[in-house]
């Protein structure tokens, strides 16, 4: 019998022995002829198409786009306004914000916030107003059979706001709340400050609502705002959804036809910003923090600038997964992990380079000097073909999400309009992207960004990194951010 057993468990192993040569050669040999991911062929994307669309003006200067897509019951339109915070007086920040929710929130002539509130919940449908730095904007969305009820509330909430006193002071109050937790994010205080060290404290891209700016505006105040600057002239609508287009542009002459403002329209002087500080480094203390947010950079240009698409590249090389600052900072140091360095225009006022992430107190002014010479590096030697080519790919596949459904490329039109740019714009860009070369990138490096301009903001334990930063020989100053006391 024991024999017998031996017999067996020799044929089981002499077995198992045998599967496991097969498995094992089988891999091996499928290892050998399989293809590496990087061996793969892709089908180049499809050139990008722009749906059918309408363009036109109503009598009373209003320019309207239409979108017919009928694939799916559902509209939504949005008004761009000609307007913006940056247009209110410095004594009154906040002014431009609160007129853009009391518009919707503080009531119409025929129908109370509630009764507002309680029809579009019925209908399961928005309409949400809002003014932000340089634009406001008006906005609903519904069912398409739902289109009769829900677009004269729209019109009647862009024309014919009451900014009831009730909303006017609750909104009041949440933005006071608003202003009392200011400072308990720490990466909320360094976007904050460092728009201050860039543009300057008194400047409208930089400027922040404060108690006092706050109790001098009235409802007055807001309803004046309105009148000057929401009217039909200045008014890009946008469309999108299931109609049929003779049909729409009856029902918006029919809602939006005869508005008229009889008032002198506003001039809209934009500001031209400048660089306020530069050099230095600003310490914003946060005792509490065990880590540092770091921001540094300087002022930056617009979105027009010749040389947007090399500088988009730049932005490619410098970040992401497999970007300089990713591979030297985050994975070969280990000081951070997310870091960032972007030149980011804006369509008509200069915006900014910035740099930044989060770093342990005692590594904050390695961070800084490694960031310093990563940027320094793209300046003085030139990036290298893989690099060049990953940066461009992954910005020219990006683009089919940019144009995935016609809302998305409706409202890329009306911002072009509302700026000023070319409709074509965006294809001139990809266009930019694809044609940028090595040389190119080392001569816009070199001219853009600027080491000699950079300022460079730090919130974090100031008693615990301030010795440290003395090291990287710039002069140091604290940044005070206690929140002025409401004078009522």
């Amino acid at each position: 019998m024991k024999t017998k057993f031996n017999k067996i468990w020799q044929w089981l192993g002499f077995t198992f022995l045998t599967i496991a040569f097969i498995i094992t050669t089988h891999n091996v040999a499928f290892a050998d002829v399989s293809p590496s991911y990087q061996d793969l062929k892709y089908s180049p994307l499809p050139e990008i198409q722009l749906p059918e669309y309408n363009r036109y003006e109503l009598s009373n200067g209003m320019v309207v786009y239409l979108v017919q897509d009928n694939r799916l019951p559902l509209i939504s339109g949005t008004a761009i306004i000609r307007t913006g915070s940056r247009f209110e007086p410095f004594s009154q920040v906040g002014l431009g914000d609160l007129t853009g929710d009391l518009i919707r929130l503080g009531g119409t002539k025929n129908h109370t916030p509630e009764q507002l509130n309680y029809i579009l919940e019925q209908k399961a449908a928005a309409i949400e107003t809002s003014i932000d730095k340089t634009s406001g904007s008006a906005s609903f969305s519904s069912l398409s059979y739902d289109l009769d009820t829900v677009f004269p509330l729209f019109a009647e909430v862009l024309q014919n706001p009451v900014f009831e006193e009730q909303q006017f002071n609750l909104q009041q109050s949440k933005y006071k709340a608003a202003i009392a937790r200011r400072n308990d994010n720490p990466s909320q205080i360094a976007s904050r400050e460092f728009a201050k060290l860039i543009y300057g404290e008194n400047s409208p891209y930089s400027s922040n609502v404060e108690y006092k700016t706050l109790d001098n505006i009235s409802r007055e105040d807001v309803v004046k705002f309105y009148n000057n600057y929401v009217r039909p002239e200045n008014i890009i609508l946008g469309i999108v959804g299931d109609f049929e287009t003779a049909k729409m542009k009856s029902f918006i002459e029919k809602t939006f036809g005869d508005w008229q403002v009889k008032t002198p329209s506003p001039k809209l002087e934009i500001a031209t910003p400048s660089q306020d500080k530069n050099n230095g480094i600003f310490i914003v203390n946060q005792p509490q923090l065990t880590q540092s947010n770091i921001l540094l950079g300087h002022l930056g240009g617009k979105l027009d600038d010749p040389n947007y698409g090399t500088l988009s590249v730049i932005n490619g090389i410098l970040n992401g997964f497999g970007g300089r600052l990713y591979n030297e900072i985050r994975s070969t140091q280990g000081l951070a992990y997310s870091v960032y360095g972007v030149w980011k225009g804006n369509y008509d006022y200069e915006g900014m380079f910035v740099a930044g992430g989060q770093t342990k107190s005692e590594t904050t002014s390695q961070f800084i000097r490694s960031m310093i010479t990563e940027i320094e590096n793209l300046r003085t030697q030139p990036v290298t073909q893989k690099e060049l080519d990953y940066a461009k790919d992954s910005i020219l596949n990006s683009f089919v999400f940019q144009f995935q459904n016609p809302s998305q490329i409706l409202s890329r039109l009306m911002i072009y309009e509302y700026y000023n740019y070319p409709r074509n714009f965006i294809f001139d860009y990809q266009k930019a992207v694809k044609n940028t070369t090595v040389e190119d990138v080392l001569r816009v490096a070199k001219q853009y960004l600027q080491p000699e301009k950079i300022v460079t903001l730090v919130v974090g334990n100031e008693e615990a990194i301030k010795q440290d930063l003395e090291s990287l020989q710039q002069k140091i100053f604290s940044v005070d951010i206690t929140i002025p006391e409401s004078s009522s």
